[in-house]
């Protein structure tokens, strides 16, 4: 479905250059923008978030975390004009979209639509779309965001942003602990293997798949955000800490949380 509105993308990491390119393909009119230029390609790039959304009635944003989101949105809010959509695709939890929707100028709606998948799913356009807002807001969303993956429609505002950090924080939890799991086989001399093929033969498959994957890129700090903004208890707190304790595998995939579990714990057993 072609998207005939004007539309402005802002935010071109990981995930939203794979993403924006998608629009690309079926949107007549994009503009992008990006705090590091250079990475459009041959997208259309503005030189400020004000420029990037001026005339737009559609505007993504794909931003790392809510301080991003926030600085980001104090240079293209003021610039938004009546009519125009906004559709918030970062993940940012819902106390943060709250506060974006009460910086709205009159007559601007807003969908927050964060998404569950790697850089594979993002380029293919396979990624789970979780959207919240006013049924006539997702309407309107809904061409942009059915080109970006399988839409859930979650209910009112803010709920799409809820339910993502419910998800992510209940898979970010699930593999760390199952990377204690397989360190804790080698500790006991269970062949590696036989463990991987256990754990996957059972309840915890999906979680093995996404252990074992090598086509995924959601940095260990990533996930420890998402942990953080889920404001759980004592499990996502340990989760958490886990991935945090060692700065040098921030930018690393998630997965590799299992390698770095097992080091930790063989060191622990050798003192």
């Amino acid at each position: 479905m072609e998207i005939t509105e004007r539309t402005a993308f802002l935010g071109l990491g990981r995930m939203g250059l794979p993403m924006a390119r998608r629009l690309a393909g079926v949107t007549s009119e994009l503009t992008v923008w990006n705090r590091t230029p250079g990475r459009a390609g041959d997208l259309t790039e503005a030189a400020t978030p004000a420029e990037a959304v001026r005339g737009a009635r559609i505007v993504v944003t794909m931003l790392s975390d809510p301080a991003a989101v926030d600085e980001v949105a104090a240079r293209f809010v003021p610039a938004l004009e009546p009519g125009t959509l906004w559709i918030e695709m970062s993940s940012i939890g819902p106390a943060a979209v709250v506060g974006l929707r009460a910086q709205l100028p009159s007559g601007v709606g807003m969908v927050d639509a964060p998404v569950l998948g790697s850089v594979g799913p993002a380029a293919s356009g396979d990624l789970v779309v979780y959207a919240g807002g006013e049924n006539a807001e997702l309407d309107r969303a809904q061409p942009v965001l059915e080109r970006l993956g399988r839409v859930v429609r979650c209910g009112g505002p803010g709920l799409g942003a809820a339910l993502k950090v419910v998800v992510i924080g209940a898979v970010v939890a699930s593999v760390t602990a199952t990377g204690e799991a397989l360190a804790v086989a080698e500790r006991l001399g269970v062949p590696e293997e036989l463990a991987r093929g256990a754990l996957a033969a059972g309840p915890l498959a999906g979680i093995m798949g996404r252990i074992t994957t090598t086509e995924a890129d959601f940095p260990i700090r990533l996930a420890a955000k998402d942990l953080a903004l889920a404001d759980g208890g004592p499990v996502f707190a340990a989760a958490r800490a886990t991935l945090l304790a060692d700065p040098a595998l921030a930018e690393k995939d998630l997965s590799e949380i299992t390698t770095a579990q097992r080091e930790r714990l063989a060191r622990a057993g050798g003192n």
